[in-house]
């Protein structure tokens, strides 16, 4: 019986001894989380003062207003910020670094920072930290990141504690920049690879076209001289075989007309792009007395306002101005009389809706006429390859000229295009640089 009272007494001893451990290790957790929280006050700046008990009785430690804001802006950046001793020791991190080395924060403060940084890249880092005592210095090296590596920018300036000097370095990290300069450097890689084969692709369509365009020539040639013999001697031929000679003569020199049209397009792939001082009004004045004949047999009238200089192929652009100004005299009303007005302005952007500018960069010139016009719904045919408005048997024509034209104001940097209403004449308008700059 006196052994079973000790053994209970002994039992409640045990719990009593317990029950205290309990109590002092909930103290223990209280002042461990009333701690944490006071430096997490701390570091985010919501206190600006402490009272600490000491042998002496309370005392109390102030914090600078302009510390409470650094610490605050610190904490808050999407940078890593450490403080470093000049023995390159950390005095002070901020989440952010931690989080970019996978480092618990409180077991950052006290290491060496060298230790984060990749063995290649070390050098680097060290060459920084001692040049950066005299002077602001900035380096790209590599971050150790639990196994891994990950670019970072470390910008390093001293600052003066009360302890005397140390550094301060922000850590960028370049990740996504890397991630996005790899990218593009391959993809530059690839534009490259393509550009060469498109060069090369070009080079062989040019030879190809140029030499096609020479050997289709010869024989349309003879078909065209043959023709014409043939019908020099119409007593030979009955009425039927006189009209099959006026098809052939006719379909052979549109065909003529074609080959010509097809290597004038393929050429403008040449790099050969000559750049001479252009006077418009030289260009314009040459065409017409080219057209003169047909000016006269239509009974056209031309209307040429001041045209600007401008830098550029003489005869790539003379080819602009003969196809417009061709077409213009080519779909004319039947008994009225062909008005054609060619204008030309400085203006101050490279738009149709540019303002005048008399010291303007930019030409706009405008062609307009009183022709047939054409529909604008069909306006994106107006400058497609071989595409045609109007029936090949009523206007002769390839479908290539306004192509031609697009692809040789294309070259110059310029733009063009069109305007219409079906019956009630055309506008076709050009937007030139006054200084040719490389496309």
């Amino acid at each position: 019986m006196e052994q079973q009272n000790a053994r209970y007494q002994s039992i409640e001893h045990l719990h009593r001894q317990l029950e205290e451990k309990e109590r002092e290790l909930e103290e223990l957790r209280y002042q461990f989380e009333e701690a944490r929280e006071t430096i997490d006050a701390i570091r985010n700046g919501q206190i600006d003062a402490l009272v600490v008990e000491g042998k002496d009785g309370h005392q109390l430690y102030t914090l600078q207003t302009a510390d409470r804001t650094y610490r605050v802006f610190i904490e808050k950046m999407t940078e890593g910020a450490v403080t470093l001793s000049q023995q390159g020791i950390i005095l002070y991190a901020n989440t952010q670094f931690a989080n970019m080395v996978k480092y618990p924060l409180s077991s950052v403060i006290g290491l060496s920072f060298d230790q984060f940084i990749t063995p290649k890249a070390i050098s680097q880092y060290r060459e920084l930290f001692q040049n950066c005592w005299n002077a602001d210095a900035k380096g790209e090296v590599y971050l150790l990141c639990d196994g891994d590596k990950i670019p970072v920018q470390l910008s390093l300036t001293t600052l003066e504690l009360q302890d005397g000097l140390a550094l301060s370095i922000i850590i960028t990290d370049l990740s996504f920049q890397k991630t996005i300069q790899e990218q593009l450097r391959q993809r530059n890689e690839q534009l490259e690879i393509i550009n060469r084969a498109l060069e090369i692709s070009n080079h062989d369509l040019q030879q190809f076209a140029s030499v096609a365009s020479h050997d289709l020539q010869e024989p349309v040639r003879k078909i065209l001289i043959f023709s014409h013999l043939l019908r020099e001697n119409l007593d030979l031929l009955s009425p039927d075989s006189i009209k099959y000679v006026e098809k052939i003569i006719e379909s052979s020199t549109r065909m003529k007309r074609l080959i010509i049209d097809i290597l004038s397009y393929s050429r403008l792939s040449a790099n050969d792009f000559g750049i001479e001082e252009v006077n418009l009004n030289d260009v314009t004045r040459e065409l017409l007395e080219d057209f003169d004949l047909q000016i006269e047999e239509k009974n056209a009238r031309i209307i040429v306002t001041n045209l600007p200089l401008v830098q550029g192929n003489k005869g790539q652009l003379r080819q602009v101005f003969q196809n417009i100004i061709s077409n213009a005299l080519k779909f004319v009303k039947t008994d009225v009389q062909p008005i054609i007005s060619i204008s030309g302005k400085r203006i101050a952007t490279k738009s149709f809706n540019s303002r005048e500018d008399p010291g303007g960069d930019f030409a706009l010139i405008t062609f307009e006429d009183n022709g047939i016009g054409f529909d604008e719904i069909y306006l994106s045919k107006v400058f497609a390859l071989f595409d045609r408005l109007n029936s090949k048997d009523k206007y002769e024509g390839t479908g290539i000229g306004m192509s031609i034209a697009k692809k040789i104001i294309d070259k110059h940097n310029g733009l063009i295009t069109a305007s219409s209403k079906e019956g009630a004449g055309a506008t076709f308008k050009i937007i030139l640089p006054l200084r040719h700059t490389p496309s």
